[in-house]
């Protein structure tokens, strides 16, 4: 992607200064040219509504007159707007497709990490072949997590649902798999709710652990074409088991994900993180705030956190309800739910 000097750029920058007499604070005012009105179109958005949500969300004030837009605010406020709407522009005009829930978490993501660029959160991107699109990072923590996982044998990824732990996991494995630089794929969940004795509920073993697994065969599914990805199950290059399964297996030329981890007891959690082999790489995904163990098991991902932290060649990855990239009420509802426990850890320690 070209920079804003060069000679096919779309955008031109002009910002001034100046301090307003009888405010408490200096406050700058900055001009963005958008040469192409189809890019200011779609920057607007119907009836000007993203960009107010957009400027609303980076604390300024701002409008257009002809093909500029104007900003006022707060120094920092309006250098990060100037910034964040400059590099939103250079991406329309290079053919990037942000939705809008995509942008409000990249100014969630830039107002948490003031030094972060627009194109810092989305540039990283996993490519799948015969996928449309690549799947890109929506989020500072996201790319991390990316870059750990390329970097790293063994990555924990750790936070509330809905931040793409495992999605993205499973597209680096997909991506692997089809590169042939691994042998199989390998997906594992705990079975927790019925305690991982199967037996209580109906059907053959196939039908007993599917309503367990059945999150990761429909992330499998997005990745691929689904008569290829079923090809794959029943060749065995794809395998998706309840973590009991795993007992007693070395996993050499594989990439393994545990999700669910949160649900692992100790001993699970030890049992497979000792089943890495060779030429192979593993993820264990989780939400340490949501155990559904029984009462009096402590959960191993927490644990394992603990146990792990600091040795080389293990990434710990953490999420929060700022990179949730489900329905924007999710990560509200989470907001609320950790209010709720904030609330509750207090009045305990009153007791």
């Amino acid at each position: 992607m070209g920079t804003m000097d060069d000679a096919d750029a779309r955008t031109r920058l002009a910002a001034g200064q100046a301090e307003e007499e009888g405010t408490a604070s200096a406050r700058t005012k900055a001009e963005l040219e958008v040469a192409d009105t189809g890019i200011l179109t779609t920057l607007m958005g119907p009836r000007g509504e993203q960009f107010r949500q957009l400027t609303k969300g980076l604390g300024v004030e701002a409008g257009v007159r002809g093909n500029v837009v104007q900003i006022v605010g707060p120094q920092a406020e309006v250098e990060a707007a100037r910034r964040f709407l400059s590099d939103l522009v250079a991406m329309l005009a290079s053919g990037t497709e942000l939705t809008p829930n995509d942008l409000a978490r990249a100014v969630a993501a830039v107002r948490e990490h003031p030094g972060a660029t627009l194109r810092e959160i989305f540039e990283d991107v996993v490519v799948i072949p015969a996928r449309k699109k690549p799947i890109a990072a929506k989020s500072i923590a996201q790319k991390r997590y990316l870059q750990a996982i390329r970097a790293h044998d063994l990555t924990f990824g750790i936070g509330p649902a809905g931040t793409g732990k495992t999605y993205l996991a499973m597209a680096m494995a997909v991506q692997a798999l089809l590169e042939r630089r691994i042998k199989r794929i390998i997906l594992a969940r705990p079975a927790v709710e019925a305690g991982e004795k199967l037996g209580f509920l109906p059907g053959d073993l196939a039908e007993k652990v599917n309503p367990y697994l059945r999150p990761l065969y429909d992330a499998l599914y997005d990745m691929m074409d689904t008569e290829k990805a079923g090809g794959l199950v029943s060749r065995g290059l794809i395998e998706v088991a309840p973590l009991a399964f795993m007992r007693g297996r070395t996993l050499n030329d594989s990439f393994v994900i545990l999700d669910e981890a949160q649900n692992t007891t100790s001993d699970q959690m030890k049992m497979f993180l000792t089943r890495l082999g060779y030429s192979s790489k593993a993820v264990v995904t989780g939400d340490v705030t949501q155990v559904d163990l029984p009462q009096g098991h402590r959960s191993g991902l927490a644990e394992a956190r603990e146990l792990l932290g600091g040795i080389e060649g293990i990434a710990f990855c953490h999420f929060t309800e700022v990179d949730v990239v489900r329905h924007p009420l999710v990560q509200r509802i989470i907001v609320a739910y950790d209010r709720r426990d904030q609330e509750r850890k207090v009045e305990k320690g009153k007791e």
